[in-house]
């Protein structure tokens, strides 16, 4: 409730800022998984700060190419990744994707209108919902077992159900029935790159050896933790509604 108030209510320059600090959050979360030091790790969280600011000091192209190359990465190059497993080892590469992982999304965060963050928010969780519920009662294989052992491909078919139900609803009330394609085409893509966000989270974690991200929230695990399906999601809705 907290946070849809600061969205809704929050003038734009006071949300970006805040926006800042969840990135600087997470950020500093995502370099302890990266086995960087104490020091390393608030370093880390300094530098994609300044790396999020940047984007809006040098303007329109460079936040385009941002949420573009975040898109190929979420689409692509993190499949890949997956396929050949996250290890320790790849803690250089863990390191650089922090800054496509969180500074893109940051952006997405603060730009775009506060009813589309929602709409792309609920999206994530009607998907995850769904998912969860879908994999108890009907989930046999496993989506990802060395990754996230609880995850099934019922679940995510039951999810990707739910978000592709969910644009065709709101898109009866918005728009009628002019353009149900491209919002269900959008929604499928959407679930699919929230699932790929969530699995490498975990992956990162795996690698680390550790359960949460972090310990910011009591019972809940860090801010990484609550927002991983949404850094993968934003940018990718946000250059989908570049015009």
């Amino acid at each position: 409730m907290v946070f849809l108030a600061a969205l809704f209510l929050l003038p734009r320059d006071w949300w970006a800022f805040l926006t800042s600090l969840i990135i600087a959050t997470a950020a500093h979360e995502w370099a302890r998984l990266c086995q960087l030091g104490k020091g390393g790790a608030w370093f880390y969280a300094l530098a994609l700060a300044m790396a999020y600011a940047l984007i809006f000091v040098l303007g329109r192209p460079i936040a385009l190419a941002a949420l573009v190359i975040a898109t190929a990465f979420w689409i692509v190059a993190v499949p890949l990744w997956l396929a050949r497993g996250v290890a320790p080892q790849h803690r250089l590469a863990l390191i650089a994707a922090g800054v496509v992982v969180l500074v893109p999304a940051g952006y997405a965060l603060a730009v775009l209108q506060p009813k589309q963050v929602l709409a792309a928010l609920i999206l994530v969780w009607v998907a995850d919902t769904a998912a969860y519920f879908a994999g108890r009662k009907w989930g046999r294989r496993k989506l990802a077992p060395s990754i996230s052992p609880g995850k099934t491909w019922e679940g995510a078919w039951g999810g990707l159900a739910a978000a592709v139900a969910y644009a065709i609803i709101c898109g009866t009330f918005l728009l009628g029935t002019v353009g149900w394609l491209a919002l269900v085409a959008s929604a499928a893509l959407l679930t699919a790159i929230s699932i790929v966000g969530d699995l490498f989270e975990s992956a990162a974690k795996r690698q680390a050896g550790v359960k949460d991200s972090g310990t910011l929230l009591p019972g809940h695990g860090g801010i990484m933790d609550r927002i991983d399906s949404a850094t993968a999601v934003l940018p990718v809705a946000a250059l989908l509604l570049t015009r």
